[in-house]
This record gives structure tokens, sequence and C-alpha cells, in this order.
């Protein structure tokens, strides 16, 4: 009983900081909809692929077309058509980044190519910057896709002509310039794709039929990335005030004369814990209820997975607060070493980007975080559709981090 009385006391002190109110949800809530407008692109154009300049000095050729065609139908650039400018001027623009990069067509281009003779695109780009990496990504895979296409398109015309040679019939141009429209028509709208869809929660283990209606489809909701994310982040920053109190308590004696009392030293370690523990698990529950019922992020599609990872989650944190608190010899320790903390976790651990998108080390050196496993766990319930099985490892990991920073916060817990 005098665990519960030291936890709610703590938690009284706590919650009438007005920091800890700003760090508990109105900071998290702010941040899950600011990064849930940068993941999903709000602000940007109608189409967000990257502009390239088309210059084309070869006077609207068929291959001009095909490739301003194929530039088109690319996800990652645009052509932006450019007329009567000189090098010079288009050179300026990339490198004042109004263009991520431009192809010039030269003249006779059309002609030479399906001559056979070597004809070879201006390509003007900014190596040093990621934009102009993948505009010359862009401009490649479209340009190799056409010489493709004519080459597919002449070895189409002399099979077609051997095969007429009984009748002395021979492919003439026109008959080539229509299969090359093909060929790359075909590059336009391949016959097959790929479509990767987030399988629904519930929905496990039942045939789902090939083909989805639009409005079945839908869009990836762009807060199952922000939500988890910050949700994690700022239960780390609120932490502050809770270390803050442990120091307190040291710094004016109020934890030595607790010792007099009838409660035992290991009392006040769990006392002290068991405040740290309830106000993360008030938090997670506050924000997943936003969540779910303001953002429409489906954290209840699967109730016990969901729970098992808050559980596993106001675990880890809180013996990182009481880990924090012990640590800390003042107040602007407190704060720093929670500051730090929730920016290097979160950093590496894929709250502010998403570690799929990340090279293999850094997913390594990612996953040696606990916020790793978290957003791990998290997603595989919103993002992904899966169910308790698929966190019983991050909870599992999580658990084991608790434990280890319990044990830390134990050995050097200090009440003076």
């Amino acid at each position: 009983m005098r665990v519960i009385d030291l936890a709610l006391k703590d938690l009284m002190q706590t919650v009438r900081d007005w920091k800890a109110a700003t760090f508990l949800l109105a900071m998290p809530i702010a941040f899950t909809l600011l990064f849930g407008a940068i993941f999903s692109g709000v602000g940007n154009e109608d189409d967000p692929r990257l502009p390239v300049g088309f210059l084309d000095r070869d006077g609207g050729s068929v291959l001009s077309v095909h490739l301003s065609d194929l530039l088109n139908a690319s996800d990652a650039v645009r052509p932006v058509a450019l007329e009567d400018e000189d090098l010079a001027e288009v050179k300026r623009k990339v490198s004042d980044e109004e263009l991520a990069g431009a192809v010039v067509i030269p003249a006779g281009y059309t002609e030479r190519v399906l001559a056979g003779e070597e004809a070879r695109l201006t390509v003007i780009v900014n190596e040093a910057s990621a934009a102009g990496t993948t505009a010359r990504n862009g401009i490649q895979v479209a340009a190799t896709r056409l010489r493709g296409a004519v080459q597919t398109a002449q070895l189409a015309a002399q099979r077609y002509e051997r095969s007429s040679e009984a009748r002395g019939v021979s492919a003439d141009e026109a008959f080539l310039l229509e299969t090359l429209g093909k060929v790359v028509d075909a590059w336009e709208e391949p016959p097959l794709t790929v479509s990767v869809t987030h399988s629904a929660a519930g929905d496990q283990g039942e045939a789902s039929e090939i083909g989805t209606s639009e409005d079945d489809a839908g869009e990836s909701n762009v807060f199952t990335q922000s939500s988890p994310a910050m949700m994690i982040q700022f239960s780390i920053a609120g932490l502050i005030g809770s270390a803050e109190l442990l120091v307190l308590e040291r710094k004016s004696r109020t934890m030595q004369r607790l010792l007099t009392t009838s409660i035992s030293r290991l009392g006040i370690i769990f006392g002290h814990f068991l405040a740290i523990l309830i106000l993360i698990l008030v938090q997670f529950a506050l924000l997943i209820g936003f969540a779910q019922l303001v953002l429409g992020v489906d954290y209840m599609a699967e109730p016990l997975a969901t729970l098992l990872m808050l559980g596993a989650n106001a675990l880890w944190t809180a013996s990182l607060g009481l880990l924090v608190g012990v640590l800390a010899k003042t107040e602007e320790q407190a704060v720093m070493y929670a500051m730090i903390l929730m920016f290097v976790l979160s950093a590496l651990g894929g709250a502010w980007m998403p570690l799929e998108t990340t090279s293999q080390t850094f997913q390594t050196i990612g996953h040696l975080m606990p916020t790793a496993w978290a957003m791990d766990g998290f997603k595989n319930i919103v993002a992904r559709g899966l169910g308790l099985s698929a966190v019983m490892l991050p909870a599992g990991v999580l658990l084991a981090y608790a434990g280890v920073l319990f044990a830390l916060a134990l050995w050097r817990f200090r009440f003076e």
C-alpha cells in the first residue's frame, strides 16, 4: 500500500507541471500531424515527379515523340518542354535547381538511329545532388527502353522480310514505325503489373480475390508511420518530469526521510517506477485512442497485439526513465539526458524515417535501438495488418531491454 501511495504522490507532482501535459499529449499530437503531412507530400505539386527539361532539336521526329512519351510514363521524372533555348540557359536552370536535369535530342537523331549509326543524347544533371542522380537514372531508363524498342522493331522488320521473300514483299518504313509504336506503347502500359497491398487484420488465412475496386484499394494511411513514431519519441521526452522529481527528492533529502518510514528501500524504488509506468501507460492509451478515432489508424484491428506492444513499450520506457533519474545529479542533467536519448533513439530507430527506406547497414544499426523494435511491432499491426504472432519478437526484445535497464537503475540507485 505504501508503494501505491508513493506512486500516487509522484503522479500528482508530475501532472501539476505544465511541461508534463506538453510532452505527454500536446507535442506528440502536433508532431504526429506534422510528420503525417510530410509523409503524405502535403504542399507538393500535383505531380511529385522530378521536372526534367526536354529540348528537342530533331524537329519533333518519331523518336523524339517516343522518348517524350516514355519519360511521361516514368514514375521518377516528368518532361518539361524547352523551346528555342540554348545549352547555356538549360545548364543554368539545372544548376539553379529549376530543373532536376535535362535531355537534349540532337538534330538528325532519329535518322541516324534508324540507320544503325551512333547517336547520343545530351544529358545534363547535377551529379552531386540526389535529385540529379534520380533524374539521370530516369532519363537513362527511358533512353534504354527507346533503344530496345528500335532494335525490336528492326528485328521484326527483318523477320517479316525474310518470311515474305517468296512473295517479293519487303518490310517498308511504315511497318517499322508501326512496330516501333507498338513496342513503346507496351513499355508505357505493360500488360503485367505487380500491385502490393497491406493485408487486412482479421483476414489472415482467407482467400482474397484478384483485383479490387478503387474504393477497396484506397491509399495507405500516412499516420501509420507518424502515429507510433511520435508516440514512442515523446514517451521518452515525457520522462523529464519523473526524472527531475527523483533528482529533487535526493537533493532535498526527502528520499532519505522516506527511509525512516515503514516503506522498504525496494518499495521506494518500485513506487517511483510504478509512477513512471502508469504515466506512460496513460499517455500511450490516450494517443492510441486519438489515432484510432481521429486519424483512422486501426490499432484495435488486433487489440491483444496492441495491448502487448503497449505494455512492453511502457515497461522499457519506464525503466529508462528510472535510470535517467538515477544517473542525473541536477534537474538540468535530467532534461539533457532525456532529450539526448529521445533524439538519438528516435533518429536511429526509424521514428523520423522508415528504416525500410534506408541502407542495410543503417537498418542493422537501427535495430540495436529499442525504438526500432517498438516501431516494428506497432507497424506490423497498423501498417501491415498482422496479428499477435507478428509482435511477439518485438515485444520480447523490448521486455529484454526493460529488464536490463531496470537492473542498471537498481544497481546505480542512490538515496542521497
